[in-house]
């Protein structure tokens, strides 16, 4: 019986881009269905677990984080730009993009603007704040434009609330986190063990 991954992540997250489409071809081969949940990680979910924006961290920390960008960006053979030129960056608009797009289109498409978005931070050194780049990523999709409207309804505010909450219940704390019925698994670096619960009873 297929399975589903409730897959939470933040838009601006490099580690959310090192293995989004790896999880992409995961769900494909296995016939699984995804959840996509954008969360306010920095805002909320970091708040009450622990977690520090980038800046905030040690500077051992810092160091070990870009060696450790570096390692995987190879490892998985993707173009990953260290310091991009628009990060830090916000992920709000995006985040509310990527749900309008689920909302109207399904999962597949929010799966595809989510890996634009992504790779327009970490590859392009695009500005996934500013709403004509997003426009410009949803026609490179052949996405409707009226998702970019329907980005600053109540409802997808509402959405985007309850998925952080969401990820608040489910006990993550960091991005990508991926929960098959109820499990958790923190990070593309587990991206192995996801693939071993994808097959049970598949």
């Amino acid at each position: 019986m297929p399975r589903t991954v409730d897959y939470y992540f933040a838009p601006q997250s490099p580690w959310a881009y090192l293995g989004h489409q790896r999880l992409a071809n995961m769900l494909k081969a296995t016939g699984s269905a995804v959840r996509v949940m954008p969360v306010d990680l920095g805002g909320k979910v970091f708040p009450i677990s622990g977690g520090l924006p980038i800046g905030q961290r040690a500077p051992q920390r810092q160091a070990y984080r870009l060696v450790e960008l570096k390692r995987f960006g190879e490892f998985v053979k993707v173009p990953l730009v260290l310091k991009p030129k628009y990060f830090p960056v916000g992920g709000d608009d995006a985040s509310r993009l990527i749900i309008a797009v689920d909302l109207h289109h399904g999962p597949d498409a929010a799966m595809a603007i989510t890996g634009a978005i992504l790779s327009a931070v970490w590859a392009q050194e695009r500005n996934i704040a500013d709403e004509k780049v997003l426009a410009t990523l949803m026609d490179e999709q052949g996405l409707s434009a009226k998702c970019l409207e329907q980005a600053y309804s109540q409802a997808t505010q509402v959405r985007y609330e309850h998925y952080t909450q969401a990820a608040i219940d489910a006990g993550v704390f960091g991005a990508p986190s991926y929960v098959i019925d109820g499990e958790l698994f923190w990070g593309q670096d587990r991206l192995d063990f996801v693939e071993r619960a994808l097959h049970v009873n598949n």
